[in-house]
């Protein structure tokens, strides 16, 4: 077990282009969320789910923003700013093959560092990685920025609000794909579902293992 971080799920997004609530769609026999549930609770001494507005099919404590339009950044800040723990791995919901030995070799790479991120085809993947909590004052700053300046159009978070502009205020570990594929060979943990294109082929892949 991690025992000084805490995991936050992140459950909070539009899932716009799935058409459907990612959490609360079935893989096999569980759910999205379900099932990186399995996967964080054995490892981490807290779970918290972080959410837009408080949901009742929600076992596990919840979080919610403090930041309107903000994304997934206002998750990560909510889970900084809610975690008993001086760390935190924050992971979306829509990643429901995450492996443990993948967490565990990232975890390795914290010590000197304010944040721990994989890479993955050249792209960061900030939900997915290791967050301490002194990045909470810089990620608030980010958020507590000019509202109108900051805002995208249709109330989207724009670029300045965005988790992989948070990075380049932070100082982050990248891991590459050689070490990421030590732990998880086919790189499945980063296989996440935005369409309905990714959920049917996420299930081909559950019915051919």
């Amino acid at each position: 077990m991690i025992d000084d971080c805490t995991a936050i799920i992140m459950a909070g997004g539009e899932s716009q282009r799935m058409g459907s609530d990612k959490a609360t769609l079935m893989l096999g026999d569980r759910t999205l969320l379900q099932r990186v549930i399995k996967v964080v609770q054995p490892m981490f001494p807290h779970v918290l789910v972080s959410v837009r507005q408080p949901r009742p099919d929600i076992d596990l404590p919840q979080i919610c923003d403090d930041y309107a339009d903000a994304g997934p950044l206002a998750g990560l800040c909510a889970g900084l700013t809610h975690s008993r723990t001086p760390w935190i791995f924050a992971v979306a919901t829509d990643m429901p093959f995450v492996q443990p030995a993948l967490i565990e070799r990232l975890a390795q790479q914290r010590a000197g560092f304010q944040a721990v991120v994989p890479v993955v085809h050249g792209h960061p993947q900030p939900l997915a990685a290791f967050y301490s909590t002194a990045c909470l004052e810089t990620i608030r700053a980010i958020l507590a920025g000019n509202e109108e300046r900051n805002s995208g159009r249709n109330g989207a978070p724009s670029r300045r609000r965005s988790l992989r502009a948070a990075l380049e205020s932070l100082n982050v570990c990248r891991v590459g794909e050689s070490e990421l594929q030590a732990a998880d060979p086919g790189l499945r943990s980063f296989f996440d579902l935005d369409t309905p294109q990714d959920l049917a082929a996420a299930r081909r892949s559950e019915e051919s293992v």
